[in-house]
């Protein structure tokens, strides 16, 4: 039943369609907005609205951004050398904030799950294959999730580019430095192990 009414209960009900948000956070957010300066709440209806007015895709790599290139396509000092392949904007935006990474990138929009219908026609895999074919990539990095939909699209997308000049890598993956291997699971510890380095 629903305690509220009219503009109260529409702002509930579409704040709870957000994801992570349930129906008592999204009542807890409906009245924030009503407690806080009305500047304030209108600045966030003004930035929903800019989203989906003024962000695109990236015409080279798929990112998220306001103009034809984002900023690191546009970046000249970034290494052109390396092209880091990510599923989603949300995964570009995890290793940027590592600092650890100073290639370019190729955003799929998705990965391929044909339980959920999605095949490599509905991905950037054409546009990647482009990219590596006209550019001069020395190494591609496959920073596709490590599930069984993303490992499946890796191992497409390494086919698809076997023709070209580049050293296929992938994200490493296993024990993390500081973890006990008394509390890794099974697939942990298989990566881990066929994953292995030289000392």
């Amino acid at each position: 039943m629903n305690k509220h009414e009219g503009a109260v209960s529409q702002l509930v009900d579409l704040l709870g369609r957000l994801p992570g948000i349930g129906r008592k956070s999204a009542e807890r957010l409906a009245f924030h907005l009503l407690r806080v300066p009305e500047d304030e709440a209108l600045a966030l209806s003004d930035a929903i609205r800019r989203i989906r007015s003024d962000v695109r895709y990236c015409s080279m790599c798929f990112n998220l951004c306001e103009q034809e290139l984002c900023s690191i396509c546009r970046d000249d000092s970034r290494d052109q050398s390396r092209l880091c392949i990510v599923e989603q904007p949300r995964d570009l935006m995890s290793l940027e904030q590592s600092k650890a990474y100073n290639g370019l990138y190729h955003v799929l929009l998705g990965r391929i799950a044909p339980l959920d219908g999605i095949g490599p026609d509905q991905l950037t895999i054409d546009a990647l294959v482009d990219r590596v074919r006209e550019g001069n990539f020395s190494e591609v990095i496959m920073a596709t999730n490590p599930t069984v939909e993303g490992d499946g699209t890796a191992l497409y997308i390494s086919n698809q580019l076997s023709e070209y000049p580049v050293q296929m890598t992938r994200l490493a993956r296993g024990i993390t430095a500081g973890s006990v291997l008394e509390y890794a699971n099974r697939e942990m510890i298989a990566d881990a192990l066929s994953g292995r380095q030289k000392l």
